[in-house]
């Protein structure tokens, strides 16, 4: 979340986060969240009006974690196609963690998918402008056709995305595990130059 947020804040969106994984979002007060942290409820309130801006806070937390992940694979210096294979790979490797790491809290994600969809808008457009820039690295490199990479990045963005929940639920899982190559290939396909 940055060096701006204070360790307060950051250990309170931690022992919420456990306990929403622990016994899901509807079970959990903000009674529950001040004293796991061994905090006062006066210090959650500071930072927190509701326990729904606490749950909103988790998620963001979740999803900066996921972010910073995919930042790191930008960052390889690596071919553009190997690069965006990784960068998918990642992105849906890290939703199934961050998910599955946070037990109750799982169906509370499914539940909730337009709080969560509402959370993530900012990251991403983040994550838009990484594939964006290894788009342009592609095409640069030549290994990926001339393209609107503004377009190309969105439509790749809710691609992967489209594959976040059967991935998570586990349809495609053993599926993707032993073809992940494949998958990545068929999303490459249409930019990659033959």
């Amino acid at each position: 979340m940055g060096g701006k947020t204070s360790r307060t804040k950051l250990k309170l969106i931690e022992e919420a986060r456990t306990l929403f994984g622990l016994k899901g979002k509807n079970n959990v007060t903000m009674n529950d969240i001040a004293e796991a942290s061994q905090k006062g409820r006066r210090t959650l309130y500071t930072y927190f009006k509701n326990k729904e801006e606490v749950y909103k806070a988790v998620i963001q937390n979740e999803l900066t974690r996921i972010l910073e992940r995919l930042r790191e694979v930008s960052q390889e210096n690596t071919e553009a196609d190997i690069k965006l294979t990784q960068h998918i790979v990642t992105h849906l490797d890290a939703v199934k963690e961050a998910v599955s790491r946070n037990g109750s809290l799982r169906s509370d994600f499914f539940m909730d998918i337009y709080e969560v969809e509402r959370v993530r808008r900012p990251i991403d457009k983040k994550e838009i402008e990484l594939i964006r820039e290894i788009l342009i690295e592609g095409v640069e490199q030549r290994v990926f056709k001339r393209m609107d990479v503004n377009l190309s990045a969105v439509i790749i963005l809710y691609a992967i995305k489209g594959l976040e929940v059967p991935y998570i639920r586990q349809n495609i899982n053993s599926e993707f595990e032993k073809n992940k190559d494949s998958i990545v290939d068929f999303v490459l396909t249409g930019i990659k130059r033959s």
